[in-house]
């Protein structure tokens, strides 16, 4: 599960972003709206017990963020969701929930139709230490849908001239080795941009091993998995200790553990460890990207989407080093542009593009064509 870092008050802003909370707790609706109104730039504008209050809440007050729990009385979470973005279609609808397998299933489901990221709630509010990474993490995750909503400048950087080559006779230039290895790095809202990416790379999937690194709970992360094999048609699992990097497989790094690879002779293994997290976050992007620039060398391409923060731009640089291509998501097209903006901010991105580009340009490094 990515840990969000200790908050600090919000900059001052014109408008604080307008929230929604919805939740059959009481308490649990307390504390979320005294945490926001603690940690300013937020303003509380409605709040529903269930999700037909919510629906009728959400056409009237018109949040920009919705906090949305599953299990409710009379219309609960999956129900309400359509029926909410149907009567107020830009309001961003964060999914709350208990961590359990039904839960983490109904979660990724409310990904699926519309809602862009997803939060473990603590299973009593009295829980301390549970209910602290709630805080943390939810205010992290709402300030930076609230500065991706209010931020009006679209960078504009260009692609990535090809940085200096490391000073080794073996190094190629990006571009110039058919990719043997598919990294995908992604955060808040990445589980709709990886399927869509991957949707669109299909034709080529048999001919390279994808390795995933999304910021999920652990329980998520198989659920991910699954849903993955069961929308393309691919062997897609949770990675374990030990697997062999394989053309044709998808492998998803398990929330709360780090996913590397290595060397075993002539194959590239996985290797999964519980290391400290980096960049906040336990799986790292910048792990898999380091290490994937170890074994794979220019023959890596790695994709950087949606997400908050800046976790994969210290693996982009060793992937750049040792030759391989890196595409990030353009701004336009990102629910937050962290991850992948930071990439290009750093000039690691050989291709910026919007979202339903990405495959498309994936599938030409792999294959070797322009279509």
């Amino acid at each position: 599960m990515s840990i969000a870092p200790v908050i600090q008050p919000g900059p001052a802003q014109s408008r604080p972003t307008r929230v929604m909370i919805v939740d059959d707790s009481a308490v649990i609706r307390g504390m979320i709206a005294r945490w926001l109104t603690e940690a300013g730039g937020f303003e509380i504008v409605a709040t529903a017990s269930n999700g037909r209050m919510a629906v009728d809440a959400a056409e009237r007050s018109k949040p920009e963020i919705i906090l949305l729990d599953i299990e409710m009385p009379e219309v609960d979470g999956l129900a309400a969701l359509p029926m909410i973005l149907k009567v107020q279609p830009t309001s961003k609808v964060i999914v709350i929930s208990t961590l359990t397998q039904r839960n983490a299933e109904i979660s990724l489901k409310c990904l699926s139709l519309g809602a862009v990221d997803y939060l473990a709630k603590p299973e009593s509010a009295r829980a301390a230490g549970a209910a602290a990474d709630f805080q943390r993490d939810l205010i992290a995750k709402l300030r930076a849908l609230g500065e991706a909503k209010s931020r009006h400048v679209r960078v504009s950087a260009p692609a990535l001239s090809v940085m200096p080559a490391p000073a080794v006779s073996t190094a190629v230039k990006p571009g110039t080795v058919r990719p043997q290895c598919l990294l995908i790095g992604s955060s808040t809202g990445g589980p709709r941009a990886v399927e869509r990416v991957l949707l669109d790379l299909k034709p080529a999937l048999s001919s390279i091993p994808v390795l995933i690194v999304q910021h999920m709970p652990a329980m998520f992360t198989a659920v991910f998995a699954e849903h993955l094999q069961s929308l393309l048609s691919v062997p897609a699992r949770e990675a374990r200790d030990g697997d062999a990097v394989s053309p044709g497989t998808i492998l998803v790094a398990p929330g709360g553990r780090h996913m590397g690879v290595v060397s075993s002779g002539s194959k590239a293994v996985i290797r999964l460890n519980d290391g400290p997290p980096e960049n906040f976050c336990r799986p790292a992007v910048d792990v898999l990207f380091r290490e994937a620039a170890g074994v794979f060398g220019a023959s890596a391409i790695a994709a950087v989407l949606t997400g908050m923060g800046s976790d994969g731009t210290h693996g982009a640089r060793h992937l750049t080093k040792a030759g391989a291509t890196i595409i990030a998501q353009d701004e336009a097209t990102s629910i937050v542009w962290g991850m992948p903006g930071s990439i290009v901010k750093a000039g690691l991105a050989h291709e910026i593009l919007p979202l339903e580009s990405i495959g498309r340009s994936l599938k030409g490094h792999i294959t070797g064509s322009s279509k």
